[in-house]
């Protein structure tokens, strides 16, 4: 998935940011996700896994995602096992996300992977990946900006604003996120 150019589409003029495929590939998307998984009740994990998979992405067998997520595009989504996104997470994959082993993104939390060059006069849309590690917590409402990695084991505390990197098996809150202390290994 490759961003256009916003010197030749004119973004702030309502010109795309991707190609005509990949708005009809979300589309879609948005339509089957409204239509068969939006609504299920929260056990059928393993009914939206499988349309996950159906549009790209790579989730293990184990791992959790709620109705009332928002994914942006699947084909840039990995979960590993017990992975979990909580419901209302938005994940805005413009940029792959990652998702470790046993790694918790609570309610209402959101990955955001992309962004604009503010120091581009056509504004161009940039995008980074995001890693969360195995059995790292995202907690509720916080927010993991473009191009963060959430080492292994770290908490970013509820509505915490991490962009820059988390340290593994450290915990950290507030905008902009700092550390607070060490959490144990386990």
């Amino acid at each position: 998935m490759s961003i256009l150019d916003a010197r030749k589409t004119k973004p702030l003029e309502g010109g795309a940011s991707f190609s005509l495929a990949n708005r009809a590939y979300r589309a879609l998307w948005q339509i089957a996700w409204a239509a068969l998984a939006a609504w299920t009740p929260p056990p059928f994990f393993g009914w939206r896994t499988a349309l996950l998979r159906l549009f790209g992405a790579q989730i293990a067998s184990t791992a959790r995602v709620y109705g009332k997520t928002r994914i942006w595009y699947p084909a840039n989504l990995t979960m590993d096992e017990h992975a979990l996104l909580g419901p209302g997470v938005n994940c805005y994959n413009q940029a792959p996300i990652a998702i470790g082993a046993k790694a918790v993104v609570s309610q209402g939390a959101h990955l955001c992977a992309g962004s604009h060059d503010i120091h581009d006069p056509d504004f161009q849309l940039i995008a980074k990946p995001i890693s969360i590690g195995p059995q790292a917590w995202v907690a509720a409402e916080a927010f993991v900006g473009p191009g963060v990695t959430i080492g292994e084991g770290a908490v970013l505390g509820a509505r915490g604003v991490a962009f820059r990197d988390i340290e593994p098996w450290a915990v950290y809150a507030g905008n902009p996120a700092r550390k607070l202390k060490e959490r144990p290994r386990f």
